[in-house]
């Protein structure tokens, strides 16, 4: 594992009426979902260390903090950058923040993830 402080990953995403609060059942306006917003933060940050992990190894999250701080309507186009802040062993802390293409600043926040053997941690949880 070669993970260090400084590793990034960005994704630029439109936002489709399958995004939405509506869609998601998170709320019933065809704005950007709070749940999406978190899954796109995961998405970037599984894309990050994806390339730096050995073979059989995976990352799973285990926290989260997330403040969604602006609407985002249907056809916008947000911009998410993750960026690893800190490695602890086996435990990765990112930052994020997720912005509009007019620099509002849509969400922002924290995800936790720990690098895992997959195939111990599948065989864990099949029991």
């Amino acid at each position: 594992m070669t993970l260090s402080p400084g590793l990034r990953s960005q994704l630029l995403t439109m936002v489709e009426r399958s995004d939405t609060a509506e869609k998601f059942g998170s709320g019933d306006v065809p704005v950007l979902a709070t749940p999406r917003l978190l899954a796109l933060a995961e998405r970037a940050t599984v894309e990050a260390v994806r390339p730096h992990l050995a073979e059989g190894e995976t990352s799973v999250g285990t926290r989260v903090e997330l403040e969604h701080l602006a609407a985002s309507p249907l056809g916008a186009h947000v911009e998410l950058t993750a960026e690893l802040t800190e490695v602890d062993g086996r435990r990765l802390v990112f930052t994020f923040e997720a912005r509009d293409l007019q620099g509002t600043v849509v969400g922002r926040g924290t995800v936790e993830r720990v690098v895992v053997d997959r195939a111990r941690f599948l065989a864990r949880v099949s029991r």
